[in-house]
């Protein structure tokens, strides 16, 4: 196992100071044990900052970091003004709040944007430093999402990995952020970005094709010529120790204790953090609701409340606090009898053991957030139910919940259902509890934090493994390449056209091809034991128009249709279904009268949107025409997802086609046409190419400009391509051709 550099916002250790004596101790909490035994194991470093440590003198900080040393953590020392801007403000005030899609908490004022970006490069020092070549660096969270880009300006060869432990919300809402683009760049440094669940991987995905104009390809984004995976890793608990606990006798003491203090009424239990997010106050309305729905309840139940205190020094919290406790007087008030109150709100941090007799003792548990990256109360509660009894009313908006299908999912902003629900749980009968909760605790047990990490870990030391060459920025050897192709005995030269032969055009009927094109290549379709294809997206109509005299296999609309030669004719290589052409004919015409500038293209299989004429002359934006792309791809993207269509991304086009119709559907009928010994040569300058690149893994494949790719080579441009069919031919520019060629319009 590679050593193992952990960085987060806080060190999973908690310093004391008592008496002029400094104590060291170590935290609990899902990140600091699930992350402990990678951390021991690897020897790494745990990097983080390490609390407020006020009036420490020179020798006091030295000893407070030799204390660290020893347990393998690093410091990134914080002024009190850098937490304050940093954490407070930025972290907990904008991203905590915007990721969770509460808007309403956003401050007015954001000005420490420049704070929380001097923290992270404060990081990413301290995490350069203590690098070594051979290292796999963890990165957590939204605190520390610029960090990763930092670190690869820093040490490009390293292997890190991002792990956002908040959901990611919908691109609409993440657009709200003023610093959405810097923002997404940060996390792209990152090897592999994790998320909890499958939702914050699409939500991502759709950002950056909204923000920046990225593809997802599956589960990579291909990115300053290296490719980041992304990847779905639900968080587990320690859940083997809470099942251990469980059986502690001190835990069997507790829990029987609060349920001889319910004198026989049913016990709902909550156990969150003081947040927002959480939805406590719902869920206090949902008990509020129940009692109106069942008046006879009233002194039958139990809602013990835990709210563990949380920033208390930010004034949202405050507020909330305020909020929680007059909604529980007035509830207690209205509902209480002379010998009970309904609800038990307290107000402190509980050790590990009063938690687990909290969890053994209640008949229901509420988890509903309205909105959780994961939630592990919930993995906690099934954990430690060794009896297997219980109830767990779980919010869908949990990340938990995805993975949890065996507890009653509930929307925690329907507090009708919330309260019916809890009243079913009631009442559910002895079989059907245990077999759901004999489900949920099969799938916790088995799904631990250590199956979390070693996962995510063992994805990261293996995605450099099987990256992709990035080729856009290199260029063939010309003496050696040029030489193997001549000594070739025979030779398959498939070429695209626009891009590759021919610069783009503002408008189709504009790309055709010039005198000294049409001039190379006759001279290579006639050169002995060579043949020459094009292959493009362009209909067979223009390319017969264009290159029908000469001597070529002509290949159009992507491979649809193949003409081998001009004795040959055009054949459909495959029968397609055009249900789909009206609906999306019909959004491409919205887009049309939204984009001047714009227009459609109608092919045989498919359907091009093109915006190169989209310019200063028609719209006032200078990047219009982009962001209209961006919106029709995503629109087409979730109206297409179920139809058997792709869409595709091109030089100022946006094209849909019929699936299993690309450039690489032709090889098969290139390779057995031709001798099992022909060199074959294919160039290509886009996204279409790469299925062409992809099913001949034989031929030397050739991109054409920057830009991410699987060919071996790479030349900048269309001179750049025309220089080096030349040079097969060494022929010079201007060289009349062997036939007379002309291009019709």
């Amino acid at each position: 196992m590679s050593r193992l550099l952990l960085v987060s916002n806080r060190l999973p250790v908690t310093a004391r100071y008592d008496h002029d004596r400094i104590h060291v101790e170590a935290s609990s909490g899902g990140l600091a044990t699930g992350l402990r035994g990678p951390h021991e194991r690897s020897g790494g470093l745990w990097i983080g900052w390490p609390g407020d440590s006020p009036n420490l003198d020179a020798r006091r900080r030295e000893e407070l970091d030799q204390r660290l040393a020893e347990l393998r953590t690093v410091p990134v020392h914080l002024k009190r003004r850098e937490l304050r801007g940093f954490y407070e403000e930025i972290s907990n005030g904008v991203l905590w709040p915007l990721f969770h899609y509460l808007l309403d908490e956003l401050p007015a004022n954001t000005r420490s944007w420049e704070t929380y970006r001097a923290v992270n490069e404060k990081f990413a020092r301290v995490v350069a430093d203590q690098y070594r070549p051979g290292d796999l660096i963890w990165v957590h969270d939204y605190h520390l999402a610029l960090l990763p880009a930092m670190l690869r300006r820093l040490l490009p060869d390293a292997r890190i990995g991002f792990f956002l432990h908040i959901p990611f919300p919908s691109s609409e809402v993440f657009s709200v952020l003023p610093w959405r683009e810097e923002l997404l760049r940060g996390m792209l440094g990152a090897d592999l970005i994790g998320f909890h669940a499958p939702s914050y991987l699409r939500h991502f995905a759709t950002s950056m094709l909204r923000v920046l104009g990225f593809e997802v390809d599956v589960d990579r984004i291909r990115h300053e010529e290296r490719d980041v995976r992304l990847g779905v890793f639900p968080m587990g608990i320690d859940a083997a120790a809470w099942a251990s606990r469980a059986y502690d006798e001190e835990v069997e003491r507790l829990a029987a204790e609060i349920r001889r203090d319910a004198e026989g009424k049913k016990i709902i239990l909550g156990i969150d953090r003081l947040d927002y997010t959480k939805g406590i106050p719902r869920r206090m309305m949902a008990i509020e609701r129940l009692f109106e729905m069942e008046p006879s309840l009233r002194g039958k139940l139990r809602y013990i409340q835990v709210t563990v205190p949380s920033r208390d020094n930010v004034n949202a919290y405050n507020r909330f606090r305020r909020r929680i406790d007059e909604m529980v007087g007035r509830i207690n008030s209205t509902y209480a009898t002379a010998t009970s109150v309904p609800i038990h709100n307290i107000y402190r941090a509980h050790s590990e053991t009063e938690v687990a007799a909290l969890y053994r003792a209640a008949d229901v548990m509420l988890v509903t957030p309205l909105r959780d990256g994961m939630n592990l109360v919930a993995k906690e509660f099934v954990a430690s139910r060794v009896d297997e009894d219980g109830v767990l009313i779980l919010s869908e908006f949990a990340g938990a919940a995805a993975e949890l299908g065996d507890a009653l999912h509930i929307n925690p902003y329907d507090v009708d259902r919330m309260a019916g629900l809890i009243r079913r749980a009631l009442t559910m009968p002895d079989g059907e509890r245990r077999a759901r909760m004999r489900r949920l605790r099969d799938h916790v047990m088995t799904h631990d934090v250590n199956l979390w990490a070693m996962t995510f870990i063992d994805t990261l030391e293996a995605v450099h493994e099987h990256d992709p060459v990035a080729t856009g920025s290199r260029r063939p050897d010309a003496r050696t390449l040029i030489d193997d192709i001549r000594a070739a005995g025979y030779l398959e030269l498939v070429l695209d056209y626009d891009g590759t032969l021919v610069p783009f055009a503002e408008t189709p009927d504009q790309a055709i091809p010039d005198r000294e094109i049409l001039t190379t290549l006759d001279a290579l379709a006639h050169r002995p034991n060579t043949r020459v294809h094009v292959v493009s997206g362009r209909s067979r109509r223009s390319l017969e128009r264009w290159l029908g005299a000469l001597p070529l296999g002509l290949h159009a609309e992507h491979g649809l249709w193949s003409r081998l030669s001009p004795a040959h004719d055009w054949i459909r290589l495959r029968e397609v279904s055009l249900d789909w052409k009206d609906k999306v004919r019909g959004i491409m015409e919205q887009f049309v009268e939204s984009t001047p500038g714009s227009f459609i293209e109608e092919k045989s299989a498919g359907l091009a949107w093109h915006y190169r004429m989209v310019t200063a002359d028609f719209v006032a934006q200078d990047d219009y025409g982009e962001h209209q792309a961006k919106e029709l791809r995503l629109l087409l993207g979730e109206l297409l997802s179920n139809a058997p269509v792709e869409v595709l991304v091109g030089n100022k086009v946006v094209e849909v086609r019929t699936q299993g119709v690309h450039k690489g559907a032709i090889a098969p009928l290139l390779l057995d046409d031709a001798p099992g010994d022909a060199t074959i040569v294919a160039i290509g300058d886009d996204r279409t190419d790469e299925d062409l690149f992809a099913a001949m893994p034989s031929a030397l494949t050739i991109k054409v400009g920057r830009g991410p790719s699987a060919a071996r080579y790479g030349l900048p441009d269309v001179d750049a391509v025309r220089a080096f069919l030349r040079a097969i031919l060494d022929q010079r520019p201007g060289e009349r051709p062997r036939h007379a060629v002309t291009a019709t319009n």
